[in-house]
């Protein structure tokens, strides 16, 4: 396959997994958002909102002030920002159309429709209910994949749109992670006559903060099924991190990356393929005391420095360099 194929098969994907992610967060904290909490962490949280992306600085450079109405115009709708719901849906849609050849007609029409709508309510912007457009993303992009599995041929271009989503989906997860632990971190300064030691002594506002982490990736209800009882951090971490059957753990992701870079194996990949091998050995013989003992912090940004090796990897092997796309 053409790098360029290969190259806009893998973005498309990205684009669309990062849409969602994106749309998944900027819910999560408008709902947390209209609680009742102190000022001080209402304008912490939409800060680190921007922190897992790494646009604070480019945020800063349009607005002057950091809260729920400027992000969320920010994130959503803000053409110059690479990482807005618009230029993520957008650039996902024109790689699409490059490549229209490789993928079926109903992966083409789904991707084209939802830029199509979205024109439509770009439109009507200012009357928008934020949480219904926001529901709106993530219904159109678990739409595109269940187009794709359902139409696509388990071929070259099928693995390399998963292995864009199942990269796009670790270094995401694992932000989260880090940015919510920080975050709860930051309570505790703000708040200090809360108690919360480990989360597990009842403290409303620590329960609806790791409630709205695990909602922001569609893992409530799952941690419900495994634990049955009270939300606590070591837990949600346990969860995201080491849960093999959980679809946006870091395990699963590195599991199931795996047997996609066997199946366009080429002269470059066996490097690929040794630092998936490790990073999925350090994962399965690890434990949530080791990491809490090394400090979670400092364990998913070892993560993010390896996934985001191998992704750089798997770019220098595939792909088409930075410098001349």
């Amino acid at each position: 396959m053409l790098s360029r194929t290969a190259d806009c098969l893998y973005w498309m994907a990205r684009y669309t997994e990062r849409a969602e992610n994106t749309a998944r967060m900027l819910d999560v904290n408008h709902q947390t958002s209209l609680l009742p909490q102190p000022a001080e962490f209402l304008e912490q949280s939409w800060k680190k909102l921007l922190t897992i992306s790494k646009l604070e600085d480019a945020f800063l450079s349009k607005y002057d002030v950091i809260n729920r109405e400027n992000v969320l115009d920010f994130m959503i709708y803000e053409t110059s920002n690479p990482s807005s719901i618009v230029s993520c849906l957008f650039a996902a849609r024109e790689n699409a159309r490059v490549i229209r050849g490789k993928i079926t007609s109903e992966v083409w029409e789904t991707q084209n429709t939802t830029w199509l709508e979205l024109q439509r309510i770009l439109e009507a912007r200012h009357q928008a209910d934020p949480s219904r457009l926001l529901e709106w993303v993530k219904h159109r992009c678990h739409l595109f994949r269940g187009v794709l599995y359902g139409t696509m041929l388990k071929n070259e271009a099928f693995y390399f749109i998963n292995v864009g989503t199942l990269l796009e989906r670790a270094d995401n997860t694992a932000r989260i992670l880090q940015t919510k632990y920080e975050d709860q971190a930051a309570i505790k300064v703000l708040s200090p006559n809360k108690k919360s030691d480990d989360g597990a002594d009842g403290d409303f506002f620590d329960f609806y903060h790791w409630a709205a982490l695990l909602r922001s990736v569609s893992a409530f209800e799952i941690y419900r099924q495994i634990y049955s009882d009270q939300v606590t951090p070591k837990q949600v971490a346990q969860l995201l991190i080491f849960n093999r059957q959980m679809p946006r753990s870091l395990v699963c992701c590195v599991n199931e990356l795996i047997p996609l870079i066997s199946e366009v194996k080429n002269q470059q990949s066996k490097e690929i393929e040794r630092l998936l091998g490790k990073l999925k050995a350090s994962l399965e013989y690890s434990d949530i005391d080791e990491v809490f003992e090394q400090g979670l912090e400092e364990y998913i940004e070892a993560f993010l420095e390896r996934i985001n090796h191998i992704a750089d990897e798997f770019s220098s092997a595939y792909l088409i360099p930075l410098a001349v796309a």
